[in-house]
């Protein structure tokens, strides 16, 4: 008899045959990803949008927006590393997951706040807080059922769930809050949430007896990956010869240190150096910072050390072992290429969607929208509600205070779910005439008026605002445009517009007071434009940026049982081949972008071009098809290559991979505003489109190497 099963009649409260303690853990899950993902969706968005408007961000450039949150995505897959250690040694399980909660509920609390101060303090709030919370959540699941192993794959399952639910709500809700009312109040619904699912787990701590507390030195070793794969590797019951001891030498741990040290200035020095010009490391080092700059010196110089310390490690294993450790260094190395892609998901096609992508939708194209948008949202939020329903039949006596909680929570989703569906459902379209100055279109190239694909002369027309001053040559015409608004409106009413990334926005007359005096305080010409209602349109529904970032959590619970059963065909392809096909898969996603992204021209201002949004569709399908090809690699094959007594730290190097993917995602998804002036928009997304792709035949290219290197290991 197990000790959880002894200790606490674990599986005789079942839901959906499994014990009721698991799906605390799935809601508890569900609110953390909900936070999450509600906040990283909004973060690039809110920190470029432009400072006056009406609904007015913080107007940085994508470089410095960038280099902040590949800094903070960075940090966030170091900490946890430190978390587990913490939670091992002091804390146990339970107590770091309610640490780690409360700490990223103050981080999102802060960031709503919308100071400069706040928000540096938040985001460290949530680096920290993930470092306790992400990596105990899975080691409770793992003494849960470490005596009934057979039971694992489908907990892993069901929890896995709970991340994709938690993602796809929470960037639904928390952008479309963020978009349609405010900033902080997407900020603070991510944090509302991130306090009720810590909440409801304290409150359930009667179904877990001992379990969480801290473990044993034989626990099962255990991590989760960053798409919300699980990975186990089960204690050795006696080493292996060629699992004989490598302490790290004096030597080791100096190097350990000075890389860690390098490593964490060079993340926080790129951001800070980019936007408060603080420098943590030198300008110039060791050569004219005209060649290289100081800080990438220093950084080149950790990561050879870095190099020299793996590869002097893993030369004083045998050979077998030594032989299965380089092909976990491979498969570390590519890594970083699938992410610094993957990522672009938070950073550059964030914009792409808000600043380049046709968003609006009317008539019957409306229609179609808030259906399949209806049965998107409501479907899945009554399935999960359906488990919250059987948890609580099972548990109403023993968790009672733990299930209000977590019925208030759903109440509150329901309400926001409710209010988004209706507010889409209502919205009302209207035409709208306004005075602009016809200027001729210049070729950038021929320096001529440029001509459209049928030879037709092209045409700038420039909104007149209130401040504008015409002059005798200026020639002035009539245009029209389409907006919508809940306000019920007449024709010949006269109202005020406001142009904001491309797309006119009606003001209401307290967002026009507003604006007006924003422009008077930043002592710049109101943009504020006056135009006059012309006819009433048909229903007319603007889809949020933030809405395209849910297809990955809604494509992964479509595709996922295919891909399963691929993997357990006998046309499983080996772990090289996946890996490549994840990485050729995912660049075939950009190449679809590029494509699309052909007509926007070199130095296109945001909203000046707007391309179908299915071209934003089919790049999530590839990328999260590349996702799953690439998922069931990762850190399992770390668990088996790995031996025992090298594990944490081969763990912590492929978190260091990842680390550094998202790192270069952000800077690179930054210099999107730079390529895009220099060249165009295509090219930004063929070197996404290229690099993955070459990376990919690459890796399988390499099959038969690794395979002799894995010596037998599948």
């Amino acid at each position: 008899m197990s000790e959880i099963t002894s200790n606490n009649d674990f599986f005789k409260s079942k839901v959906l045959g499994h014990p009721s303690g698991l799906f605390v853990l799935f809601f508890t899950e569900m609110w953390e990803r909900f936070s999450f993902y509600g906040m990283r969706v909004l973060l690039i968005n809110f920190l470029t949008m432009a400072a006056i408007g009406t609904n007015p961000g913080w107007e940085w450039s994508s470089e410095n927006a960038g280099a902040l949150f590949g800094t903070y995505a960075g940090l966030l897959y170091l900490t946890p590393i430190a978390g587990g250690i913490i939670a091992d040694k002091f804390t146990g399980y339970r107590w770091a997951v309610v640490i780690g909660a409360l700490i990223m509920t103050l981080g999102h609390a802060s960031l709503a706040i919308e100071t400069e101060f706040s928000m540096y303090f938040g985001l460290g709030l949530l680096v920290i807080g993930t470092g306790f919370f992400k990596p105990n959540m899975t080691s409770i699941i793992s003494e849960m059922y470490k005596d009934l192993p057979e039971k694992k794959d489908g907990a892993y399952t069901i929890f896995y769930m709970g991340v994709n639910a938690g993602a796809f709500f929470g960037m639904m809700l928390c952008g479309y809050l963020a978009e349609k009312i405010g900033w902080s109040w997407g900020f603070g619904l991510a944090g509302i949430f991130m306090l009720l699912g810590s909440l409801q787990f304290w409150l359930a701590k009667p179904l877990f007896g001992t379990i969480g507390d801290v473990p044993k030195k034989d626990k099962v070793v255990e991590v989760i990956s960053p798409d919300g794969q699980i990975d186990i590797t089960e204690p050795k019951a006696e080493e292996k010869p060629e699992d004989k001891r490598n302490p790290f030498t004096m030597l080791d741990k100096i190097l350990i240190v000075i890389t860690s040290i390098i490593g964490l200035l060079y993340l926080i020095d790129d951001p800070a150096s980019k936007i408060g010009n603080i420098h943590l490391l030198p300008q110039e080092f060791l050569v004219s910072k005209e060649i290289l700059p100081g800080s990438l010196v220093i950084t080149i110089i950790g990561l050879v050390l870095f190099l020299f310390l793996v590869i002097s490690r893993i030369a004083r294993y045998t050979k077998v072992v030594r032989h299965r450790m380089v092909a976990v260094i491979i498969f570390a190395f590519f890594t970083v290429f699938f992410w610094l892609s993957f990522e672009q998901g938070a950073t550059s096609l964030v914009l792409f969607a808000r600043d380049f992508t046709d968003r609006t939708l009317m008539g019957n194209q409306a229609v179609i929208f808030n259906i399949v948008n209806t049965l998107l949202t409501v479907i899945p939020l009554a399935l999960v509600s359906w488990v919250l329903f059987l948890l609580f039949k099972q548990t109403s006596k023993k968790i009672a205070t733990s299930n209000i909680v977590l019925a208030l929570s759903f109440l509150g989703v329901w309400g926001i779910v409710g209010w988004m569906l209706n507010n889409d459902y209502n919205s009302k379209a209207y035409e709208l005439k306004y005075q602009a100055i016809k200027t001729a279109q210049i070729d950038k190239k021929t320096k001529k008026q440029a001509v459209d694909e049928n030879g037709d002369l092209v045409f700038d027309f420039n909104a007149v605002t209130e401040t504008t001053v015409l002059k005798p040559t200026d020639v002035v015409v009539d245009q029209t445009v389409t907006i919508s608004s809940k306000d019920v409106l007449k024709v010949s009413d006269k109202v005020a517009l406001h142009s904001e990334i491309g797309n006119f926005v009606y003001l209401t007359k307290g967002l026009e007071t507003k604006i007006r005096d924003d422009y008077k305080k930043a002592t710049k010409d109101s943009q504020i434009i006056n135009a006059e209602v012309t006819q009433l349109k048909e229903n007319q529904v603007e889809v949020t940026a933030s809405w395209f970032s849910i297809l990955n959590s809604f494509f992964i619970i479509a595709f996922a049982s295919m891909f399963s059963k691929w993997w357990d065909s006998k046309y499983n392809p080996s772990a090289a081949v996946k890996y490549g096909l994840g990485l050729i898969i995912m660049g075939l996603g950009f190449a679809i972008l590029a494509y699309g992204a052909r007509v926007i021209p070199s130095g296109a201002e945001a909203g000046a071009v707007r391309v179908s949004m299915i071209w934003l569709i089919l790049a999530y399908l590839f990328h999260t098809w590349g996702e799953l090809c690439l998922s069931p690699v990762g850190l399992s094959y770390v668990s088996k290559l790995v031996p025992s007594r090298m594990i944490a730290f081969m763990f912590g190097m492929w978190y260091l991979a990842i680390a550094i993917g998202n790192k270069l995602a952000g800077s690179l998804g930054g210099m999107i505003e730079g390529i895009t002036k220099e060249y165009d928009m295509s090219t930004f997304f063929l070197i996404f489109t290229i690099v993955p792709i070459v990376a990919g035949f690459i890796v399988v290219a390499l099959n038969p190497v690794l395979k002799k290197l894995m010596h037998g290991v599948r």
